[in-house]
């Protein structure tokens, strides 16, 4: 393995299951040096606390785990080692007699997890009534430490118990009658623990939507069978009522609710209840979801059905999509088009290929915007289509949950967390604009749906298809090196020319214009594509009415009270608000410093975008597309509609009308910033802008009529922005990746980030310094080559009321880094009354 490859996000190829072995598959180490916990047997009731909230470890050699898999086979088994007096000779034998120990031998083991402390895993004794029932990915109530109530858990493996064992404390219940995830998740689950460094307990808590945890929309329904052991000689000294109540059931051969039996009988309810009480009827209760769950925007928003011919490009990489399939191994394909390129096409014709073998397939979108258009188009071609996102009530999401997990869809639509869709029949699973940083989860555990989406895939031995017309450095560099094929659309659809880019430079005062954000070119274009008919797109991506509010007397800028950050003014409402803990008070028409009333507003947001667009061009119909107004369900899907159907003439919005959308009438779009990220503290900032520049370019040039791109921009010269201007993704690739390797910089490198947070700045500080010390012990014990930088305030010194500091890990390889921080954190802990956590952020996105 070369030290570039540990890093990339499809270096490592998962566990691959037994009847997949002739599968092949790319090799890689990443877990050769890994440190994994043994299985703590479950203290029994007189444990002391000590004993039970610091279970062992023990690390497992790097031969034990075969170097092409990234799950260890057996990750929780035990290992024993015999103790320094175990040779020494005893006076009375202590060991039960070999009758006692075949006996003990036979017992079954079940592995439990916690999503909070203590995390395990722990062994618990399965009990002979359970011993049928429980299977991994289950929930179970355990005893745990001193506390009266039964824990719940996650049980994550079965296996055979000996002598050793007999102490151990049994599993109390079962809280479902079937697994929730099957044993190939339970493995990605594990995986994700170990890599991203959280316990596995609060992986399966993001796994399993909590909507699915509650059973929202369901109900208790009780349903009634004969007594086995029943008679024809009882049933007929039964009365009239209650033998035609039993002889329906038994005729019927199966269970029945008292409802169904005394409607279909002509009685009421009561003979059922004596013969409960007789016990001639036994009950069972069941969990089911109601009958009149409603499912909200399921209707179609606007988007014709049709039929589309291929070009040959498509043709092309369908073929080379479909070999994939074909294969029956795991294999990464990144499939680079141009926007307008007909990506989407492509995708559809492959699943459908998926779907003619009985497979079934995850798409998954970065936004929540393109969630009604992606739906439109599938939905026309696929007879059962899923889709999951955030603006589902928690009952609709569990009636689609479970319809996927019975094997009733095709076809899953949905952000990051679709990864997780348990369809039983995987076949493929497609990351559109793979590139977008929303793949990546911003709270614990801080996974990448990119990297998951790559272990599912090869452990389940399909194709995972990366689509984007601006790829990430990581997935273009894995197509370089060999760990993904590359599957190139250089052209539209029809051979349509790519759009023309202008470039506005705002330091020139007669480019600029009057006051306002729209310049003197722009607004010229404005003008020209609503008397032609047309649509325009504006892009600004920043919400509310001004970003700042200062005063210009004392110079006073209104702040967050727990962030430190300015506050944004929105003007519907006449709040500002703390765009990162939602921390809201009246604009306050004066100054609180010194009472100034001329306080000024600075900055601009997409509602001060929005007033001076209607002010300007009082003809045209206008929509604005943030997340302060898609709150409502069903409010994107809507707006699209309208777009699509011409009632919008304007559509201006931030990122979230960036990607994907495909409408043929827009003729133009208009870039108010393009700077507004450029000049962020992060190796990533040009990458980025470029994407983003590009990407809103190519939502015009879809239709006949062509179109054109303005872009307002302050660095005019930037590499980034002169090669969206031209449409070169290679060109900037190529630049880019040189400031990347003066640093190592991923693609080049692996990065991790430890984030410390505290109350206190000087003790927060100071947990933070005592990291880096145990730190850099790791590293000097590992012999690793690990830079660490910090640790120092992030460009958000605090937030949400905790001051923050930050450490940075960079090297070669990703085992490397996550094997020095495992060492490092392996037993620390920081005191509860300094309220002090840290977090780790493997292969981080975002450095604020």
């Amino acid at each position: 393995m070369t030290m570039l490859d540990s890093q990339l996000m499809l270096d490592s190829q998962p566990f691959v299951p037994e009847d997949r072995k002739n599968a092949s598959v790319v090799s890689s180490a990443p877990f050769s040096q890994s440190t994994f916990p043994q299985t703590p047997s479950a203290p029994p009731a007189e444990s002391s606390p000590a004993e039970f909230l610091n279970p062992t470890s023990v690390t497992v050699p790097s031969d034990s785990f075969p170097s092409d898999e990234l799950f260890p086979p057996e990750p929780f088994k035990s290992q024993e080692e015999p103790s320094a007096d175990a040779a020494q000779t005893e006076l009375f034998e202590t060991n039960p007699p070999p009758w006692e120990l075949a006996v003990e031998d036979d017992v079954l083991l079940a592995s439990i997890v916690f999503s909070k402390s203590p995390h395990g895993p722990y062994d618990y004794r399965i009990p002979d009534s359970l011993r049928e029932d429980l299977k991994p990915g289950m929930r179970v109530g355990v005893p745990l430490g001193h506390r009266k109530k039964s824990t719940l858990g996650w049980c994550v493996a079965v296996k055979e118990g000996s002598a050793a064992h007999r102490k151990l404390r049994d599993v109390a219940e079962l809280l479902d009658d079937t697994p929730l995830c099957d044993a190939a998740l339970v493995r990605l689950v594990m995986w994700m623990g170990h890599y991203y460094q959280v316990p596995a307990g609060q992986v399966f808590d993001t796994l399993i939507p909590s909507s699915v945890r509650a059973g929202a929309g369901t109900r208790q329904t009780t349903y009634f069978t004969p007594a086995k052991d029943l008679t024809d000689e009882q049933i007929s000294k039964l009365p009239a009522k209650q033998q035609a109540v039993v002889r329906l059931l038994i005729s019927s051969g199966k269970p029945t609710t008292a409802a169904e039996l005394a409607v279909a009988v002509g009685c009421t309810e009561d003979p059922i209840r004596r013969l409960r009480k007789k016990e001639i009827l036994i009950p069972e209760v069941r969990r089911e979801m109601h009958s009149n769950i409603r499912i909200l925007a399921q209707h179609n928003d606007g988007e014709r059905k049709q039929k589309l011919e291929l070009t040959e490009q498509q043709q092309a990489a369908l073929e080379r999509i479909n070999t994939a399939v074909d294969s029956g191994r795991g294999r990464t394909l990144l499939l680079h088009g141009v926007t307008g390129s007909g990506k989407t096409e492509v995708y559809i014709k492959a699943i459908e290929h998926v779907v003619s073998q009985a497979g079934s397939a995850i798409v998954m979108v970065p936004e929540i915007s393109l969630t009604p258009q992606t739906r439109g188009r599938f939905e026309s071609r696929f007879d059962s289509v899923a889709v999951l996102h955030s603006q589902m009530s928690p009952s609709e999401r569990h009636y689609h949950w479970q319809r996927i997990r019975r094997g009733e869809v095709q076809v899953v639509i949905g952000p990051r967390s679709a990864v997780f869709a348990p369809l039983p029949n995987l076949g493929l699973i497609v990351l559109d604009e793979e590139h977008d940083t929303s793949f990546k989860q911003d709270s614990q555990p801080r996974y990448h749906a990119r990297k998951v989406a790559h272990a599912r895939a090869m452990a389940l031995g399909i194709p995972l298809l990366l689509g984007s017309a601006t790829p990430s450095m990581e997935a273009w560099h894995a197509s370089q090196c060999g760990h993904a094929e590359l599957i190139s659309m250089p052209n539209r659809v029809a051979n349509r020319p790519m759009p023309d880019v202008q470039l506005v430079d705002l330091r020139i005062r007669d480019e600029r214009g009057g006051s306002g954000a729209i310049s003197r070119p722009l607004h010229a274009a404005v003008l020209e594509t609503i008397r032609d008919k047309g649509q325009a797109i504006l892009l600004l991506n920043r919400r509310g009415f001004a970003t700042t509010i200062q005063c210009p007397s004392c110079g006073h800028v209104v702040a967050c009270p727990d962030c430190d950050m300015p506050l944004t003014h929105h003007r519907d409402g006449g709040k500002a608000m703390c765009h990162y803990c939602d921390y809201t008070i009246g604009t306050p028409p004066w100054c609180p410093a010194c009472r100034f009333d001329g306080i000024r507003y600075g900055g601009l947001g997409t509602q001060k975008l929005e007033m001076e667009a209607k002010a300007k061009f009082p003809n045209a119909r206008i929509a604005r597309m943030d997340s302060d107004t898609m709150k409502r369900p069903g409010s994107h899907q809507r707006v699209l509609s309208e777009f699509r159907n011409g009632d919008i003439d304007m559509l201006l919005g931030t990122q979230m009308i960036a990607k994907g959308l495909d409408f043929p009438n827009v003729l133009l779009v208009g870039v108010i910033n393009a700077d507004s990220a450029l000049h962020f503290p992060d190796f990533r900032a040009a990458e980025r802008t470029f994407q983003l520049v590009t990407q809103v370019a190519g939502r015009t040039g879809r239709g006949d009529r062509g179109g054109r791109v303005i872009v307002q921009t302050f660095t005019p010269e930037h590499p980034a922005i002169q090669a969206a201007s031209r449409h070169d993704y290679h060109k900037f690739v190529e630049e880019e990746m040189v400031n990347r390797r003066k640093f190592n910089y991923p693609p080049l490198g692996s990065v991790a980030r430890i984030i410390i947070r505290g109350p206190l700045e000087d003790k927060t500080e100071a947990v933070a310094d005592g990291i880096l010390a145990r730190l850099e012990s790791a590293r000097d014990l590992l012999g690793s080559e690990v830079r660490i930088l910090g640790p120092a305030p992030p460009p958000i010194g605090r937030l949400r009321g905790k001051y923050r500091f930050h450490l940075l890990l960079q090297a070669t390889e990703a085992a490397v880094v996550g094997e020095t921080i495992r060492r490092a954190l392996a037993d620390f802990k920081t005191d509860p009354k300094d309220e002090i956590e840290f977090l780790v952020d493997i292969d981080p996105v975002n450095l604020l």
